[in-house]
Formats: C-alpha cells, sequence, structure tokens
C-alpha cells in the first residue's frame, strides 16, 4: 500500500504522524455556491427571511464548522486555527461563499477550509428552504494553497 498515507503497511486505516514536519505558515482557500429562486434572494437581501440573518447565521456556521472539522472528518489532525474568514457574496442567481482558514502548523488546512465553505452553504439552504425547497448547492472545491512541504498552488 506504498503511497497511501492514511493506510499502515497493513492496509488498516490511520492517522498519518505529522510529528517530524516543521512547523509553516499554511492557508487554505475553499469555494462553493447555492442557487436560489430570486424570491429567496430578495428575502435574504432585505434580511426578512423568517428565520432571521441568513448571512449572519451562516458566516458564523462556516466559522465553527471549520474548527470541528477534525470531529466531522476520520483521521484529520485537531488544529490550532489562526484565521477563518467567511465572504458570503450575494448575486442575481444565489450566493457565493468563499472560506479562509490559516494555521501556523505541521500540516494544511483544505478539509477545514472545505467544511467551511460546505456548512455555511447548508445553513443558507437550512435558513431559506421555507422560501425555495429547490436550491442546488455545487461547485465546492479547493482554490488555493499555501505553505507545507508541497509549496503553493493555486487552481
Amino acid at each position: 500500500m506504498a503511497g497511501l498515507t492514511h493506510l499502515d503497511a497493513a492496509g488498516a486505516a490511520h492517522m498519518v504522524d505529522v510529528g517530524a514536519k516543521a512547523v509553516t505558515r499554511r492557508e487554505a482557500v475553499a469555494v462553493g455556491r447555492i442557487d436560489m429562486a430570486a424570491a429567496a434572494i430578495d428575502a435574504i437581501r432585505a434580511g426578512t427571511a423568517t428565520k432571521g440573518d441568513v448571512l449572519a447565521v451562516a458566516r458564523v456556521a462556516g466559522i465553527m464548522a471549520a474548527k470541528r472539522t477534525s470531529d466531522l472528518i476520520p483521521l484529520c489532525h485537531p488544529l490550532p486555527l489562526s484565521r477563518v474568514a467567511i465572504d458570503l457574496a450575494v448575486d442575481e442567481a444565489g450566493i457565493a461563499v468563499t472560506a479562509t482558514v490559516a494555521t501556523d502548523g505541521k500540516t494544511g488546512v483544505e478539509m477545514e477550509a472545505l467544511s467551511a465553505a460546505s456548512v455555511a452553504l447548508l445553513t443558507v439552504y437550512d435558513m431559506a428552504k421555507a422560501l425555495d425547497k429547490a436550491m442546488v448547492i455545487g461547485g465546492v472545491r479547493v482554490i488555493e494553497k499555501r505553505g507545507g512541504r508541497s509549496g503553493d498552488w493555486r487552481a
């Protein structure tokens, strides 16, 4: 099973030992979007959605998700995050999310950025589903990562 870092020699899943790796500044950016009906967008913009301020709650949910990623994704290391930023941009078709996560650590924060973006979008859906049950979430992906042994990468 050479080359598969989350499997040991016998093929059993295990958490990768990052103890010998150097602490470096690491950052990842993930994006995604949710498309919805114009009436739902209008209510979110106006702050009249029945469940409250959709964007504020989605932002907090994304931050919380980044902080809890190791509880959600098996074999992820718990990381001391130094930054989680959630940007929600409303346009005529829906809402785009950008999640930026950073740490000074021994492993990257791509999973934290993906978790933050995903949960922010799921929260928008939950808070606006009374307005539009046919919303579509998609395009969740990492677009940038910086730091670590493999260096910087951008989609």
